[in-house]
């Protein structure tokens, strides 16, 4: 393993500190800065939310992937050089969207590139962490990092939503370009590490990536040539990883029933949570005729800064009164916001400010939980690969939800009334998605109850 680095260690400690966390906030930013211009988007395409929201479905997808990629071929090329390819690759993905935003498919790809290289930024910076601070440093440079992550989610729809109104959404393309100031120092103090021998299953990364790209165009254009064709490639890939030197998935992760119950549950939340997220600002400017600037700002900010509260609250309570408490309270938290949400849809738009703040706490209690379960599903040999098959998962769902509830929003199958209460026929949609949602949170937490309670069960 490559030595500390003694310049990054003891003497750039402050500007280490300094450079990691602007880096971080500026590629998390970017998960959620687009999310509340996704109807300015669609309205200047003319196109239906499914085909908008691939503005944000390209971008999770391919982070999530790449994420993955990273981590494991860190080992190989080295931190330092696979950092500065996923700055420039970033930078070029903004670039391109900033030059080309007149264009739709050339905005969508540039979303592309950028989560490609976006997503070797938590995937290193955590490594660089481990790798070249100190122990007595970790525990400070960890606490920042979570606390930039939290605020960049948060701040980053208040930013979309200014930027968006005031000027133009395509100036949200800007933002990531900051993190080319980041080269000089990173080429300054990251030492010239040398190239392990290894090899990379690109055949099951790519056989992979080919199959969830085809599954998200099924669940936006329902098709079934991509449903046939994504089901060939996942085919080809379990055929793949099961013969494959250093498969891209460790074929033993999936006869561990815990850490397969654990990662569904919690990519079946997850997802909903995004896809509902990206849900808000449709409700917000259909029902509520609020502005861009003011759905960022006034309706999401305060529930996305929540987060780093009821993230703090969580580990407390997991601690003193179990993991399953906190699961079903986050659970609670979840589906009593939407239940609200559905049956006041036309009412005032501070309540739906309000529930998000039970949204987003549930879900922070719900991922402490099944991060906390996984983990303890899994032998230590196995914790890396494991961990990084959750995060990977959970990040791929989170588009896909994005990607499924841009095609509900267009097919409008949803769209009669249900619910008595409601008077505004515009918001009969949004409240039976809301139902719908709901339900998707119970399956998951029966699938978490099946796999998690009622029996003692071993490791597998």
């Amino acid at each position: 393993m490559t030595q500390p680095s003694q310049k990054l260690r003891i003497t750039n400690l402050k500007g280490a500190f300094a450079w990691l966390g602007f880096l971080v906030f500026f590629s998390v930013l970017n998960e959620t800065v687009f999310n509340v211009a996704l109807p300015d988007i669609a309205r200047q395409f003319h196109v239906e939310p499914s085909t908008a929201n691939w503005v944000n479905t390209g971008f999770m997808l391919s982070f999530a992937i790449g994420s993955f990629v990273y981590g494991k071929i860190s080992d190989l090329y080295g931190i330092k050089k696979m950092l500065i390819i996923g700055i420039v690759t970033y930078g070029s993905g903004s670039m391109l969207g900033l030059a080309a935003h007149a264009y739709l498919p050339a905005v969508i790809a540039a979303r592309f590139i950028q989560g490609a290289g976006a997503s070797a930024i938590p995937a290193l910076v955590m490594v660089m962490i481990v790798r070249y601070f100190d122990v007595k440093s970790r525990g400070r440079a960890f606490g920042l990092i979570g606390s930039l992550v939290a605020t960049g989610e948060g701040i980053g729809p208040v930013i979309g939503g200014v930027v968006a109104h005031y000027v133009h959404w395509s100036v949200l393309f800007v933002f990531p370009l900051m993190t080319l100031a980041t080269i000089p120092f990173f080429l300054k103090v990251l030492p010239d590490e040398t190239e392990q021998k290894g090899n990379i299953d690109v055949t099951g990364a790519a056989l992979l990536s080919v199959g969830v790209v085809l599954f998200t165009l099924f669940t936006t254009n329902e098709h079934w040539m991509y449903l046939a064709g994504c089901l060939a490639a996942l085919v080809l890939f379990t055929a793949r990883i099961k013969r494959a030197t250093n498969p891209f998935i460790e074929p033993y992760l999936f006869v561990r029933k815990k850490f397969i119950a654990g990662t569904i549950t919690g990519c079946v939340i997850l997802g909903i949570v995004a896809g509902f997220l990206s849900m808000v600002p449709y409700l917000m400017r259909s029902v509520h005729h609020l502005s861009t600037d003011m759905i960022g700002a006034g309706i999401i900010f305060p529930g996305a800064m929540s987060v780093m509260l009821f993230g703090m609250l969580g580990g407390l309570l997991v601690d003193k009164k179990g993991h399953h408490f906190v699961f079903y309270i986050g659970a609670m938290m979840i589906i009593g916001g939407f239940l609200t949400m559905a049956m006041l849809a036309d009412q005032s738009p501070w309540i739906v400010t309000a529930m998000l703040i039970f949204v987003f706490g549930g879900l922070s209690f719900v991922k402490t939980v099944i991060s906390t379960v996984v983990s303890d599903s899994l032998e230590e040999k196995e914790a890396g690969a494991g961990m990084g098959m959750l995060n990977f998962a959970c990040f791929l769902s989170e588009g896909i939800g994005v990607a499924i509830v841009g095609g509900l929003l267009s097919r409008r199958w949803l769209d009669f009334p249900l619910l008595p209460m409601l008077w505004n026929a515009e918001a009969d949609l949004y409240s039976n998605l809301l139902l719908l949602f709901s339900l998707v949170i119970v399956v998951g937490s029966m699938i978490y109850t099946l796999a998690f309670i009622g029996k003692r069960s071993s490791r597998i």
